[in-house]
Parts: structure tokens; C-alpha cells; sequence
């Protein structure tokens, strides 16, 4: 549980600039219009486990999408330099996030929290995972022996991660969430009724038809493009790896506050 008070909007907004969570975040220009560019091209590394067949295959129109949802520079003609994270639409997004975590406490779901970025976002994970169990929905457990990508899916204070070499992995890939969403029908078990993830985890399983709250950044478009066309269910923008994890503790506790979550 968050032991950071719960901010005002306005506050967290100030927070979010400040840290660089939001606002003008560290992720360059040229980095993000090479991502958009990818996708576009139909690099599937790009695609995050989501399938956009032939439907974005304009670079304009990813960054047109990525201008609207979450806020970098709309202007084409600005090719290097900073980029930006619209910190209203952050706010936006957690709330949309907080809704569904809601739903999913009420209704006792089922849910699986998973992350490629255990360096930035674990602890947001980790905490997010804690307070929908304090509230009664049940963490799917992810089956033991899972392999994907040279190495193991681990799991850790209720979290789905990567693991390799006895490391924990920063990693884009969707092959780690195929391995759960595979193993549990055959072990008997339900799917997720909601995942809380990033990156390839939370694609995949927003392809495979399941409610997904996504954080992505403003170089990893095909979140935002996956809420754009209903197949995510949520996207929140934020840089996903700033300085210190600590920041996000701010945001977290505002999360969960306005899901209900937080102990009376």
C-alpha cells in the first residue's frame, strides 16, 4: 500500500512536471518519430503483441494518434530535440485505470499485474497488485517452468516479470504474457478477468480479448494505437523510467485513492 499521501490533481500535475514523469520527459524527439516510423513499416517489435494488420502504415497518422492520446509535438516538422508527455492526459488515464480497478475489486476479478519494466514501474506494480488483494480479487499465480525469450517468467509481490541470468529484464516482448495466457487453461485455471501491465505484456493481452490497463511511454506508440482501436482497454502516458522509482509513488497513491483502494 502507498505510504505517500494522496496528491490533488493540480498537485500531482506540479509532481508530474517536475519529475519529468510527464511534461518535458527525457525520451528524445528522434527516438520517438523512429518508433512511429517502425510500427508504421509493419516491425512487429514494435507492435508490442498487438495486431494492426494494415491499418497504420502512415507515419503521419501514428503521430497524429500519439499528438491526441498523449501528447507529444503534432508538428511533423519537428524532427529532433524534446519531445513531450501531456500531464492532463496522465491524470485522464489514471483515472480511466482507476475505474476499471474498481470494477475489478467490486466484482473480486481476477487479475494479473505483469511488467517489462521491473527498474521503472515495479514498485507501482507491486502496490497496485497488494491493494486489489487487500480488497479481495484474487492474483492469478503464474505457473511455475515458464520460458520465453532465453529465459524464465518469474513472479514477485504479485507481479509478473522477466527474468534471466538471475536478473530481472527490462523487455518489450509479448512472448512472456503467451506463455501465462497458454499455461493457465492447461492447469485447470481461469484467464485474467483484468491485466495491469506495459509493454508486450499488457499487448498481448489486450489481443487475446481480455480488459488490460496499459502504462506506456511516448516512444512505444502501439499502446496508445491498441486504445484507439478499443483493443486496449487503457493506456496511461508517463515516461516509464525516470531518474528514481520513488516519484511514482505520488502517482500511485493518487491511483489507487481514486479506484477506492487505499485503507480507510
Amino acid at each position: 500500500m502507498p505510504t505517500t499521501a494522496v496528491p490533488s490533481r493540480s498537485d500531482l500535475i506540479a509532481h508530474l512536471l517536475h519529475t519529468r514523469i510527464a511534461g518535458d520527459v527525457a525520451t528524445p524527439r528522434e527516438n520517438n518519430l523512429s518508433h512511429y516510423r517502425e510500427l508504421a513499416n509493419g516491425n512487429r517489435y514494435f507492435w508490442l503483441g498487438l495486431e494492426f494488420g494494415d491499418r497504420w502504415t502512415d507515419e503521419q497518422d501514428v503521430l497524429s494518434e500519439m499528438a491526441e492520446r498523449c501528447g507529444v509535438d503534432a508538428d511533423p516538422e519537428h524532427r529532433q530535440g524534446q519531445d513531450t508527455i501531456d500531464p492532463e492526459l496522465t491524470l485522464d488515464g489514471l483515472d480511466r485505470a482507476a475505474t476499471l480497478l474498481r470494477k475489478a475489486a467490486l466484482g473480486r476479478q481476477r487479475v494479473l499485474v505483469a511488467t517489462g519494466h521491473p527498474g521503472g514501474l515495479l514498485d507501482v506494480h507491486a502496490q497496485t497488485a497488494a491493494a486489489l488483494k487487500a480488497a479481495g480479487c484474487e492474483l492469478v499465480r503464474v505457473p511455475i517452468g515458464l520460458s520465453a525469450d532465453e529465459g524464465v517468467v518469474a513472479q514477485l509481490a504479485g507481479v509478473a516479470m522477466y527474468e534471466r541470468g538471475a536478473t530481472l529484464w527490462h523487455t518489450h516482448s509479448p512472448l512472456p504474457m503467451a506463455e501465462i495466457l497458454d499455461a493457465l487453461p492447461q492447469e485447470g485455471e481461469d484467464l485474467p478477468d483484468l491485466v495491469v501491465a506495459d509493454h508486450g505484456w499488457a499487448g498481448y493481452a489486450a489481443q487475446a480479448g481480455i480488459d488490460t490497463i496499459g502504462y506506456a511511454d511516448c516512444n512505444d506508440p502501439a499502446l496508445f494505437l491498441g486504445e484507439a482501436e478499443g483493443t486496449l482497454a487503457v493506456c496511461v502516458p508517463l515516461d516509464d523510467n525516470v531518474v528514481n522509482p520513488r516519484y511514482y509513488e505520488p502517482m500511485t497513491a493518487y491511483l489507487l485513492d481514486a479506484a477506492g483502494l487505499t485503507p480507510a
